[in-house]
């Protein structure tokens, strides 16, 4: 029996299966863009290797794209296919239950895997991928706080464990610690995208929008090798620039940063969730500020309409439909709203999400974008505390807080623009008056 660098059980064929494989992991816990020649590497070593086909399916449906799902049932079928470990077994089990739309219960299956195996870095970054990407912060916290007493800077990985608890601690409101945290993890490895991540969270939630530019412009040198995540780092300096005001600096990132539309990277996934989410909801900011943002929801607009009936990411879904009201495409935008209800009739807890809480707010930006401000008040009031169940953190359900208010104030609701003033008050440390999407509206009421 082959052991990883983690000193828990593998099974598989040789050391140099071992090796590629601790290789792609590393790959994955660094958000590196080399992940599919990592992962090619491992099968060439042993194309039976187990814990290597659950890895590819649980690669395949962090895309949140349906027409992934039929390959991510193939590498299931092959991981039960081979001999292997209690732990191993369990891994094929989460792969499962998370093809078949219960998220919940993958995490679940991780959860009773780290009791056990405290050093499994794939499922402790998988139940907190999952678990960001279900709206709890807290169950993020738990598992941060469950696994790091058996961790320490000896065994590979820890920068990971590092990242996980600034992003886990800023996302449950505590920043000081989450701070401490990501600069720690940073300061081990400058090239570590998580944390710088989390640490540009806190500044982005303390207000520190100086500090923040300068976060993300010092450390970008060290992310050649890095994915998407990158982007999503530019659109934070982009927020900061935001707050300040310089609109011009704004469409500069959003051209020559996270949506570079000539980018490699774009190009390869032109399409991803996390991208489209990023240029959707900064183009709607912009547009609230009356800023010209030219033909730039075109090309947006037209990607919706290829991933209508698409619901496997329900916090992206109102992002397709800014795109498409943007644009004035009132028939693909009724298409969307069909296909999300197709969707919603299903058994799966991802479909009873989608109905519960994606649809009504998708019903709202649409609204919101054909000016029926009342309307989108209605369909986004009830659920407006149920957003977070869609994913997304703190800095990333602004947008949709701003859809709210801004159709509640252009609806004359000011009712509900105070209530909405309210809640962002409430769970940000920055007060109204000194956030831009939110000064004018407390200034008038």
């Amino acid at each position: 029996m082959f052991q990883d660098c983690r000193g828990l059980p593998l099974t598989t064929v040789s050391g140099q299966a071992v090796a590629a494989f601790d290789h792609a992991v590393d790959s994955y816990l660094g958000y590196r863009v080399d992940m599919p020649e990592r992962v090619a590497e491992v099968f060439a070593a042993d194309p039976d290797f187990v814990l290597a086909h659950c890895l590819m399916g649980y690669l395949l449906l962090m895309g949140f794209r349906s027409d992934t799902l039929g390959a991510a049932r193939t590498a299931l079928a092959a991981a039960r296919q081979g001999n292997a470990t209690a732990r191993e077994k369990a891994h094929a089990q989460a792969l499962a239950h998370w093809i078949e739309g219960d998220p919940d219960q993958a995490v679940a299956v991780w959860d009773d895997i780290l009791r056990q195996h405290p050093h499994d870095i794939l499922a402790f970054r998988l139940a907190h991928f999952v678990n960001f990407w279900s709206g709890r912060p807290q169950a993020m916290l738990a598992s941060v706080l469950s696994v790091e007493r058996h961790w320490s800077d000896a065994l590979p990985g820890f920068v990971a464990i590092l990242g996980c608890r600034c992003f886990a601690h800023e996302e449950a409101g505590s920043y000081l610690q989450a701070e401490n945290a990501g600069r720690e993890a940073v300061r081990l490895d400058p090239t570590d995208l998580w944390a710088a991540h989390g640490v540009a969270h806190v500044l982005e939630m303390t207000g520190r929008r100086l500090e923040g530019i300068a976060w993300v412009e010092g450390l970008q040198s060290g992310w050649s090798a890095g994915n998407n995540l990158k982007h999503h780092l530019w659109w934070h300096q982009a927020m900061y620039h935001l707050e300040l005001g310089d609109f011009a600096k704004v469409l500069e990132r959003y051209d020559a940063g996270f949506r570079d539309l000539a980018s490699p990277l774009t190009g390869i996934a032109p399409d991803l969730y996390i991208d489209v989410q990023n240029a959707a909801s900064m183009l709607f900011r912009l547009r609230r500020h009356g800023v010209d943002v030219g033909d730039r929801w075109a090309e947006l607009a037209d990607k919706a309409e290829t991933r209508i009936g698409d619901c496997q990411s329900a916090f992206t879904l109102p992002h397709w439909m800014m795109a498409l009201a943007a644009t004035g495409r009132d028939q693909a935008a009724a298409s969307m709203l069909s296909g999300m209800r197709d969707f919603a009739a299903g058994e799966q807890p991802i479909a009873r999400l989608v109905a519960e809480v994606a649809l009504p707010v998708t019903e709202a930006v649409l609204a919101n974008g054909q000016g029926r401000h009342a309307d989108a008040v209605a369909a986004m009031r009830l659920v407006i505390g149920e957003m977070h169940r869609m994913g997304g953190s703190h800095a990333q359900q602004d947008v949709l807080e701003q859809v709210f208010l801004d159709s509640a104030l252009k609806a004359g609701a000011d009712r509900d623009a105070r209530m909405l003033l309210q809640r962002v008050a409430g769970r940000n440390p920055i007060p109204p008056e000194r956030r831009r999407g939110y000064a004018m509206a407390a200034g008038l009421l």
